[in-house]
């Protein structure tokens, strides 16, 4: 019997265009720094404990790992950054210690909320700006996600951090 994991899929805070900055390199804005510091916030009040992160070699999925506050194991993957839900996943087979609980996963849209709908068809995700994070909980080790079905694999929720 497997036992229950956690992965929280989050979209990169909300970024700058620099003039001449080519797209892995644009940075965070001013509101993609505070959003991400709020995002951290909320993961910490939620009690979701991030063992290890894998996070898009693009600079604002960088720095929005850094505004999250989450000190945690971090790989660096290429493969994320433009990574469908198939590249997505198979960088968390490859990448995600073995006895992880819970995996955070910084990334881009449409990457992120697509791979928690594929974890979870029957989810719902009605928007996905910049800093939310998908919630899932899955039953497979790390090493075989997305790789059979998983009837516990279910879409937790979706938080957008703003300040009221």
């Amino acid at each position: 019997m497997s036992r229950a994991r956690t992965l929280i899929l989050m979209r990169h805070g909300k970024s700058g265009y620099p003039p001449g900055t080519p797209d892995h390199g644009r940075p965070l804005a001013e509101r993609g720094d505070r959003q991400a510091a709020l995002a951290g916030r909320w993961m910490a009040d939620e009690g979701l404990r991030v063992d290890a992160v894998l996070c898009s070699s693009a600079t604002r999925t960088r720095q929005t790992l850094v505004r999250t506050g989450i000190d945690a194991p971090v790989t660096f993957v290429d493969d994320i950054y433009g990574g469908a839900p198939e590249e997505i996943l198979e960088s968390i087979r490859l990448h995600a210690p073995a006895d992880a609980q819970t995996i955070l996963v910084v990334g881009h849209a449409p990457g992120m909320p697509e791979t928690a709908l594929t974890l979870d068809p029957d989810g719902f995700i009605e928007r996905f700006p910049t800093s939310a994070y998908a919630v899932v909980a899955v039953t497979h080790p790390w090493d075989r996600i997305g790789m059979a079905p998983d009837p516990g694999a279910r879409l937790v929720g979706v938080r957008i951090p703003r300040e009221d």
